[in-house]
């Protein structure tokens, strides 16, 4: 297995960043609130954000540039660095709910102070990527990601409905409910993250310059290839653990009538059923749950400070890379040290830990609309892409996938505003 481990990218990456601690926190939610009523979301996003993952990809490939430098040559200094900026909000809040949830899941296993926790994992976190570099330590946080696989456990050893469950899996269930609007903005926010676009847009560039560096000739065809199989791996993988989790806390927190996740107490009681007959079954589940979300965060802040800093440094001009030492690309890590001190602020502000970590799922799904569509343009641009630009599915998809999300998002700040 380790060796099959190896031959995981960019697109593995991704799809593990995806299932994040507020991907954990917003499905739980969506499955304790809903029961099995939003299943559907993770059936029907699948192929979209493959498609819209894929495409990212590929630009980066085709073209060797991030994200951000393609869209700066198309539209403009102005609109890329508004781009930025904004992408670096919402980053910044995820990546503080990271670290409070970090901070949380490991406060059920210690009496440490959440402050110092989330204090500790900040450090660790930013020694790490600046001193020994993100792709020596995600060798070893690749393997704390398959703390996630309890969830089918889990969902094997509780009692659940099958034949409810494959079809509300197929059959959507839709309400304007303004609760339900927002935990579905927050599912498919979650899912369909700006960040990971400029994210394995950027490691897709850094993949092939690392190859032309030790002299392998390689077809961009065959790198496409390569490039689809791993990005629809890593997509599949976030959506099926995903669907595992809604499963998992329908049928093990809103069957027994909890139907708030409000702390990671809360959220850790969904592995109860794969423990309860061992001494000690509620330590045992809270070490489960907290090893899942503090591998999965310790994979997905470094994800979310440095896609911010690519989007920055591209959009700027500055010399960039997590293949680079510190001395060698000094203003693209400095983005990444705000990110994750300015992150870490944000878990003193005294919001609840889970309640932030939805909210950080929204505030995505209503950046990515507009993002979608700018990738989609770019991706079916046959003058920059040539033979490999997107086909008709793919422009489908993505086209669905911006009306979707555009929708929700509409929705959701007119339901804010309106209960407000």
């Amino acid at each position: 297995m380790g060796r099959a481990f190896g031959y995981l990218g960019p697109g593995f990456i991704t799809g593990a960043s995806d299932d994040d601690p507020s991907g954990i926190a917003t499905y739980a939610q969506a499955g304790a609130q809903f029961g099995y009523g939003m299943l559907w979301t993770l059936a029907f996003t699948l192929p979209l954000m493959t498609a819209v993952q894929e495409a990212s990809a590929r630009i980066g490939l085709v073209t060797n540039k991030g994200l951000a430098s393609i869209i700066r040559k198309r539209y403009g200094a102005g609109f890329v660095v508004s781009t930025a900026v904004l992408l670096g909000i919402a980053n910044t809040i995820n990546v503080g709910a990271d670290i409070a949830g970090m901070a949380a899941a490991a406060r059920l296993l210690v009496p440490v102070p959440p402050a110092i926790l989330a204090t500790g994992f900040a450090v660790v976190i930013l020694a790490l990527e600046l001193f020994v570099g993100y792709d020596r330590y995600t060798s070893i946080l690749k393997w704390l990601a398959l703390a996630l696989l309890a969830y089918p456990l889990v969902a094997i050893l509780a009692s659940v409905p099958w034949r409810t469950v494959l079809v509300s899996t197929v059959v959507p269930h839709i309400s304007l409910d303004t609760g339900f609007v927002f935990v579905l903005t927050a599912v498919l926010g979650t899912t369909i993250s700006p960040y990971l676009f400029f994210w394995e847009a950027a490691q897709e560039v850094e993949d092939v310059t690392h190859l032309k560096q030790t002299g392998r000739r390689v077809s961009k065809t065959r790198l496409a290839r390569r490039m689809r199989v791993d990005n629809a791996a890593g997509m599949v993988v976030s959506n099926v653990i995903g669907w595992f989790l809604i499963v998992v806390a329908a049928a093990v927190l809103n069957a027994h009538g909890v139907t708030n996740v409000g702390s990671a107490a809360d959220a850790a009681k969904a592995l109860a059923p794969l423990v309860h007959s061992f001494p000690h079954s509620g330590f045992i589940a809270s070490a489960i749950f907290a090893a899942g979300i503090i591998g999965l965060g310790a994979l997905a802040v470094p994800v979310l400070a440095g896609s911010a800093s690519y989007a920055f440094a591209e959009a700027l001009g500055w010399r960039r890379g997590l293949d680079r030492k510190v001395v060698e690309a000094p203003r693209f890590y400095a983005v990444i040290v705000v990110a994750i001190v300015v992150g870490l602020a944000i878990t003193f502000t005294g919001v609840d830990p889970i309640r932030l970590l939805v909210w950080s799922a929204v505030i995505n799904g209503v950046v990515a609309a507009p993002m979608v569509v700018v990738i989609g343009r770019i991706a079916a641009d046959g003058a920059l892409m040539g033979k490999h630009r997107s086909g008709r599915v793919a422009n489908v998809l993505i086209t669905v996938t911006a009306i979707a999300m555009g929708l929700c998002a509409v929705a959701t700040i007119v339901g804010l505003f309106l209960t407000h």
